[in-house]
């Protein structure tokens, strides 16, 4: 019989609704029976798309025995960490301080107040390779909880005291210091692959804000040893098996150094992140195959990845057929069979398909030599050869797509749609692509539709028709910087109306007005052991990071000084941290690099000559300009489209040519002399964009 997940929308939940353990979802109804029936909590924590989630749950929910004794000593809660990121991150901290170390799928043991004394992640239904057993795990929890309550009780007291104030990571405001860049830029290169890319050893993760700030870092000094930091570590992973050379898109993270080998799951954060740092190395470079990485990714995600209502999906799994990496891996005989022996000899030696194979007998794609290399050696026209290599890729895309496919979580997360949104907008606007841009539109509406409640506020997720969970501060900052994003790249001003309200709610619900920064959870959320602040970034930014940026972006548009103070104040929350452990808070110094400036304001503003206006801003979204803010209006107040009560500052007392485009250069909200027409607005542009001169 089913057990209680099977009223829950999770997929992750959904998976374990058929185990024989009488599992609760996180509610009063669980942690009611806790206290009435004097039994500690047994709380285990995954995701769908998680490889060793699906292991234990085969080895040991699926127990028979195992199951027997959760079910006679614990209350069982499971938790999908998409859904409740705020529970995840309070009891992650509670086993990181009890093991040293954290993962999934976390497995913790609770008082009847919530409140942790053991834990761990993974664990074996019998001891093995160094680890004890989970029926031996779940026999000592059960001896403790019966002959030694009282000393279990007070350690977790003892605990819950130092959760919070892990959670706060803050003390009083600090001062920002010049050289944080600097400094960053110094732990970053100290750490970086210079072979292969990337930063530490195996396993390598990509590192999308990191890479991100090193760009702006190039910009300010020139310094080409940055800049080859960035082109290394893209260059590798567009090369490596951890990107799909088929279907586009990144897997999670390689478990080797060299990029070959990934963890197979598929995570829209990171395809979101790692579009953001594409184009924008595009930008910084001009360099087509970073153009090409970033078209191929979002194209993966429309095609795999988008829901018909516009919402991006969670997570694809790693495994297929109960095998990590099946969905994706060739034989020389698979490669042939759809290819013909020619044909198929050509994209092997290309792309490393081999009869020993590179992984566990079978070939995950990759390319250890450049297209040039590989025509040269082949004898073949360069241009000849790339045009084969795509159609190969279809037929073969075509082929695998007949497969038994992994399976999708399509749950759609405000904050990571959020991130996927911003990539959309971003790329949209570089790239010229109409349809990346209503794909960001189509998205944006559907949040701020069906995620939103009649008070303005946020929801976290939706899946199969029903939304719900109150919104945590990376719902509302993500998104209210991707709209900001996607009025950049429209200027179409009602998203700039929506990015307002949403930053107005965080202001209200969020903020901690001493010593600054922001709490994860909204001021009447559900009360739990500890209230956390999201500073460093895990795999996706943090929320108080990504709270400064927007802050500051609209600051700067909107002429709005008490958000540029906000912004201040919770980088200087956090001073201390930024300065001792830069690699971990890459969002915040995005922030404080936007914030310091100098990040001019640009005012547009276009006449009759509409091509001429069209060019202008086609040219300044091509230009790496990563610190600055731009506004757009036709001259024309019957242009018919909506315009912003909270864009007034930008466009006062500003007045254009009636025919040729006009751009006002501001700083501070300061502006110099308007430039009237092409040629001397392309030329103030191209100064702004070009990077300092180098050391």
């Amino acid at each position: 019989m089913p057990n209680r997940l099977a009223k829950e929308t999770s997929p992750y939940l959904l998976q374990h609704a058929n185990n024989p353990v009488d599992w609760h979802p996180w509610g009063a109804e669980a942690i009611a029976k806790a206290k009435q029936e004097n039994k500690p909590i047994f709380l285990s924590i995954g995701y769908s798309a998680c490889h060793w989630c699906h292991v234990m749950e085969h080895e040991s929910f699926e127990n028979e025995a195992i199951a027997n004794k959760l079910n006679e000593h614990f209350v069982s809660i499971k938790v999908d960490r998409e859904e409740r990121p705020d529970l995840d991150q309070v009891y992650m901290n509670a086993v990181q301080m009890i093991t040293g170390h954290g993962g999934w799928p976390m497995s913790v043991f609770l008082t009847t107040e919530l409140k942790p004394f053991f834990g761990g992640t993974y664990w074996p239904p019998e001891a093995r390779m160094g680890m004890p057993g989970f029926g031996q795990v779940l026999d000592a929890v059960i001896d403790a909880w019966k002959n030694r309550k009282d000393q279990v009780v007070e350690q977790a007291g003892q605990m819950q005291e130092k959760l919070k104030e892990i959670g706060l990571l803050s003390s009083a405001a600090g001062e920002l210091p010049a050289d944080l860049m600097e400094t960053a830029v110094d732990s970053l290169e100290r750490v970086f692959d210079r072979r292969f890319g990337g930063f530490g050893r195996a396993p390598k993760f990509p590192h999308p804000m990191d890479l991100r700030l090193l760009l702006r870092a190039w910009h300010r000094t020139g310094r080409e040893e940055t800049l080859e930091i960035v082109t290394t570590t893209l260059d590798h992973m567009a090369a490596g098996g951890i990107y799909d050379h088929l279907g586009g898109g990144f897997h999670r993270y390689s478990v080797d150094e060299r990029w070959l080998v990934p963890h197979f799951e598929k995570m829209l954060y990171d395809n979101a992140l790692l579009t953001l740092a594409y184009v924008e190395a595009y930008q910084a470079t001009q360099r087509d195959a970073y153009r090409s990485v970033a078209r191929e990714t979002l194209d993966y995600v429309l095609r795999e990845m988008t829901d018909p209502t516009g919402g991006f999906y969670s997570t694809q799994d790693a495994d297929s057929e109960g095998e990590e990496g099946k969905f994706y891996v060739w034989t020389p005989a698979e490669v042939d069979a759809v290819l013909g022996a020619e044909r198929g000899k050509t994209f092997a030696y290309v792309y490393d398909v081999s009869d020993v194979g590179n992984f566990e007998g079978h070939n995950i794609l990759n390319r250890g030599k450049t297209l040039e290399q590989c025509a040269t050696i082949l004898k073949r026209d360069a241009a000849e050869l790339a045009d084969e290599l795509a159609e190969s890729r279809a037929s073969l895309l075509a082929a695998r797509g007949k497969r038994v496919w992994p399976g999708r979580d399509d749950k759609i997360l405000a904050s990571w749609n959020g991130l996927m949104i911003d990539a959309f907008a971003l790329a949209g606007g570089v790239l010229g692509e109409e349809r990346y841009l209503d794909a960001a539109r189509k998205a944006a509406d559907f949040l701020l539709s069906k995620l939103r409640k009649d008070d303005g506020r946020l929801l976290h997720s939706y899946c199969a028709g029903e939304a719900k969970f109150d919104a945590y501060l990376d719902d509302y900052t993500h998104l209210a910087n991707a709209l900001v994003t996607l009025y950049e790249s429209s200027f179409d001003e009602r998203w700039i109306d929506e990015a307002t309200k949403l930053v107005e709610i965080m202001r209200g619900q969020f903020a901690d007005q001493h010593p600054g920064g922001f709490f994860y959870t909204a001021a009447d959320h559900e009360e739990l052991i500890a209230r956390n602040k999201d500073v460093q970034d895990g795999s996706v930014p943090s929320g108080n990071g990504m709270a400064a940026m927007v802050l500051a972006r609209l600051g700067k548009l909107l002429g709005n000084t008490q958000y540029l103070v906000e912004a201040e104040q919770t980088m200087s929350a956090f001073a201390e941290l930024l300065s001792k452990s830069p690699s971990s808070t890459g969002q915040l110094l995005l922030a404080w690099d936007y914030w310091r400036g100098p990040c001019p304001e640009l005012i547009l503003l276009g006449g009759r000559d509409a091509e001429g206006v069209n060019e202008i801003i086609a040219g300044l979204r091509r230009r790496f300009l990563p610190r600055r803010a731009v506004a757009f209006r036709f001259q024309s107040k019957n242009s018919g489209n909506h315009r912003s009560e909270a864009l007034a500052p930008a466009f006062a007392g500003k007045r254009g040519d009636d025919v040729e485009p006009t751009l006002f250069i501001c700083e501070n909200f300061a502006c110099q002399s308007p430039l009237t027409g092409m040629a001397p607005i392309n030329a103030a542009l191209d100064r702004l964009a070009q990077p300092a001169s180098g050391k």
